[in-house]
């Protein structure tokens, strides 16, 4: 197609793949980054992908602050809004301490998309904000929207929630089409070293921590497929004001430490294998408050249904197993594993 696709986030996890994507398929390239120092690392996380950087180029913006932001958008035709201002690690003991910066960040973008009148941004959301109320037998589709007052979403989930029903209300009527991607647990590869992103539960196992495991389940997605599925729904006629859900297989946390020491042998020698029971977790809560939003999780199993991006999309995601071992095999090569 050749046309300017602007990627907000460039030094992220998610982002690198879909700049990747994006070269592969012939797309000019712009992408956010917070400070020239970045490039260099963009450049050659993009490179490790596989493709040239010829077409990439750079633009300085960053979600908490107007300046950079209609400048990045001149020219382009699409936007993957992949940027968090909240970092690989927004955890804190104020439920709303990443709302106001995660929705005013997004909305910095979609204004300044739709003054430039671009075609459709699509925005990396999270599987979190379509959770079905615990006790429900529901299956979690796009319909669904959680309660952002839900005690166990922590800090960083609330402010997703909050982000993309600010995004919706914004985008109403707006003639920019607009599309929201709701991932699992993004697994798979890293290009580098700076850009872990959700990895870091891999890399903890690795490590062997936690030492023992909870009976927790991921449903996971490779990054690899998600970057896939963003640029499926930036063009597809079918994905115009719609929400995806991006999940492949669940996985139980046991089940994917069991996974790393079968196909890694003597590399995944620390990863537990020991097992933590259920009400040892909710005592573990009462003296240990990280774990508290986790207590409502161990042994449930969120019927989670990714129907929508498979059928009008043709998202076909990998099988998880795969995802796993991708993921740790690149992080034992960038030497950040032990």
């Amino acid at each position: 197609m050749g046309e300017t696709v602007l990627v907000t986030g460039g030094s992220g996890f998610v982002a690198a793949w879909c700049i990747v994507g994006l070269l592969q398929k012939g797309h000019a390239v712009r992408t956010t980054i917070r400070s020239p120092a970045k490039e260099a690392g963009v450049r050659q996380a993009v490179e490790r992908g596989g493709v040239s950087t010829e077409r990439l180029e750079f633009a300085i913006a960053d979600l908490t602050k107007d300046d950079g932001w209609d400048a990045a958008m001149q020219g382009v035709s699409h936007v993957l809004h992949v940027a968090s201002p909240l970092g690989d690690n927004g955890t804190s003991a104020d439920r709303d301490a990443f709302v106001a910066p995660a929705r005013d960040g997004t909305l910095r973008v979609l204004g300044a998309a739709t003054k430039a009148g671009v075609k459709r941004v699509v925005m990396t959301s999270a599987a979190a904000t379509a959770r079905v109320p615990i006790g429900s037998d529901k299956v979690a589709d796009e319909s669904v929207w959680s309660d952002p007052d839900d005690p166990r979403f922590d800090a960083y989930r609330r402010s997703k929630i909050l982000a993309e029903r600010a995004a919706w209300d914004f985008m109403a009527n707006r003639a920019t089409e607009f599309t929201t991607i709701l991932p699992g647990a993004v697994f798979g590869p890293i290009l580098s070293k700076d850009q872990m992103g959700s990895t870091r539960v891999i890399q903890a196992m690795l490590r062997g921590r936690p030492p023992a495991l909870a009976r927790l389940a991921f449903w996971i997605v490779d990054v690899r497929d998600l970057a896939d599925l963003h640029i499926r729904a930036m063009t597809a006629p079918e994905a115009a004001n719609q929400r995806f859900l991006a999940v492949g297989d669940l996985m139980w946390m046991p089940e994917v430490a069991a996974t790393l020491r079968a196909r890694l042998g003597g590399k995944a020698g620390k990863v537990p294998v020991r097992r933590l029971p259920d009400f040892l977790v909710k005592i573990m809560a009462l003296f240990q408050p990280p774990l508290r939003m986790l207590v409502a999780e161990v042994g449930r199993r969120n019927a989670v249904s990714s129907e929508k991006a498979r059928r009008l999309l043709g998202f076909a995601p990998r099988p998880a197993e795969e995802t796993v071992v991708a993921c740790a095999e690149s992080l034992i090569a960038f030497g950040v594993a032990g």
